[in-house]
């Protein structure tokens, strides 16, 4: 009789194709094992006020992580941007899985006909669904005539929604709808420097107990080094920064042989100010790129914008 190997998910259908992915994965590798999926609920899947308000980062990977804790799971499928930066001291991010498309994608309604639409091209007025400050701060430091209403719910919600007519058009990630094969409701991939993607978007990151060393390393098998450097650099920012998904912060790094690219801002609530820089290093000092690259930020005046000291 097979042992088993529980994989923890949260209910979503996209949450379910990410933990379908990964069990297909470790399927692959013949383990000798009955791997199954369990569903769990999170604080993030029960609450319909803003993230900022309900807690931000953190509030669709707590359950998950006590269920690992708690020897309920033994793996944690989670959106790595999702998943805050300082972990557990008993968890580990055994693998971080190759990137999906990083870039925010503008959506239109589906009897919108107008493809690869800019967001300078926007009508006047226009109203924009999203639920990150990250993203309503770059629209509304490119467009401050728009209007951007805040948007809850799954994909499939927030694109009824969408189709209703509730808003013109909705900023979503483009590796979401990809994995759900809705990229055909994609208008536009935004590129980075228009809208600056969150820390760790389009990868998926996944927990274990870190003493349980069979399924740590099972589960690095999965692990894909270029994104683990790329998301490496982008955590240590993030965590330099002391900020999470309800702060207006942004970055995305790119790895090209030996060296790597981080590019990140922090901006005003409200988008009229945003500080922005990039640093390059060799990819041996991922972390290091992204910790140096956070004490520029906050140096240039990123510490008045999050309310932190230097």
């Amino acid at each position: 009789m097979k042992s088993s190997l529980v994989i923890g998910s949260r209910g979503s259908k996209l949450a379910l194709t990410q933990a379908e992915w990964v069990r297909t994965k470790l399927a692959d590798l013949q383990l000798p094992y009955d791997i199954r999926i369990e569903i769990l609920k999170t604080s993030g899947d029960v609450q319909t006020a803003p993230l900022a308000v309900i807690g931000g980062k953190g509030v669709f990977t707590k359950e998950l992580e006590d269920a690992l804790l708690d020897n309920r799971i033994d793996i944690a499928v989670h959106s790595l941007k999702d998943l805050p930066t300082i972990l557990p001291t008993s968890l580990t991010i055994a693998a971080i899985c190759e990137r999906e498309d990083p870039r925010d994608a503008l959506v239109l309604a589906a009897t919108t006909r107008t493809n690869n639409l800019s967001i300078a091209e926007l009508p006047a007025n226009s109203v924009i669904g999203t639920s990150s400050p990250r993203r309503l701060a770059q629209l509304k430091n490119l467009r401050s005539d728009l209007l951007v209403k805040d948007l809850r719910g799954n994909v499939d919600t927030r694109l009824r929604k969408l189709d209703e007519g509730q808003y013109y058009a909705l900023i979503l990630a483009a590796a979401g709808l990809r994995r759900l094969n809705l990229q055909q409701r994609i208008s536009s991939a935004l590129p980075p420097e228009t809208m600056l993607p969150a820390v760790g978007q389009g990868a998926l990151g996944i927990e274990t107990r870190l003493h349980d060393a069979k399924t740590t390393a099972l589960v690095a098998k999965l692990d894909h080094e270029q994104t683990r450097l790329a998301c490496t650099a982008e955590r240590a920012l993030l965590r330099s920064l002391g900020g999470g998904c309800q702060l207006p912060i942004a970055a995305h790094a790119v790895v090209e042989g030996n060296e790597l690219r981080l590019d990140a801002l922090v901006a005003s609530t409200d988008g009229s100010q945003i500080i922005r820089d990039q640093l390059s290093g060799p990819t041996v000092a991922a972390e290091r790129i992204g910790e140096q690259l956070g004490e520029l930020l906050l140096k240039k005046g990123a510490a008045q914008l999050l309310g932190t000291t230097i």
